[in-house]
């Protein structure tokens, strides 16, 4: 990859230089966006931010009433699903994680031992069950209030952006986590 950085990269130490809300420079080391990227930039650009992506989502706390429910991140698609969409049927839910029916069963019934999701008869076909959050008001608002935080973060960052910008973004972030799929055999 090449290790040339283009002149027009944010200095760091400029204080009117733009900065995220924890004061580092936004694009530190890298061109303006207006001037695009090279994929060697890219993706030096990617390395360099992904793994800090990573630290701070392990790092987003649990609500106080969520804490004793040993929810883990991979919980965060299952729950954002069922209060973005509703209520569904277990193969649904599995379709839509793309894991097997039986990992998400497996992850619902300790969900419904804890009090943070509900089985129903299907009211459209009773023979089927589905399967939605909480009822309970004070399990549903914490539930609400882990999600928001992530939804808050996507809004700021996805508002600037055109539609087209967008979907671009998605579609990269799915070809991404497909790609490195099977890295652990590579």
């Amino acid at each position: 990859m090449s290790t040339e950085r283009n002149s027009d990269s944010v200095d760091p130490s400029d204080p009117s230089a733009p900065s995220d809300r924890a004061g580092r420079a936004v694009g530190a080391g890298l061109p303006e966006a207006s001037s695009g990227l090279s994929t060697d930039d890219a993706i030096r650009s990617m390395l360099l931010l992904m793994p800090r992506v990573a630290a701070r989502l392990k790092r987003i706390p649990l609500p106080e009433r969520l804490q004793s429910m040993r929810l883990a991140p991979r919980h965060l698609s299952l729950l954002s699903y069922l209060l973005f969409d509703g209520p569904m049927q277990v193969s649904h839910l599995a379709a839509r994680l793309e894991v097997a029916p039986t990992t998400v069963s497996l992850m619902v019934s300790d969900l419904v031992q804890q009090g943070v999701l509900v089985r129903e008869n299907d009211p459209a076909d009773r023979r089927r069950t589905i399967v939605g959050l909480t009822g309970d008001p004070v399990t549903r608002s914490a539930i609400e209030r882990w999600l928001a935080s992530g939804a808050a973060a996507w809004r700021e960052a996805f508002e600037p952006l055109t539609p087209d910008e967008r979907a671009v973004f998605v579609r990269t972030i799915e070809i991404y986590e497909g790609a490195t799929g099977g890295a652990e055999g590579r």
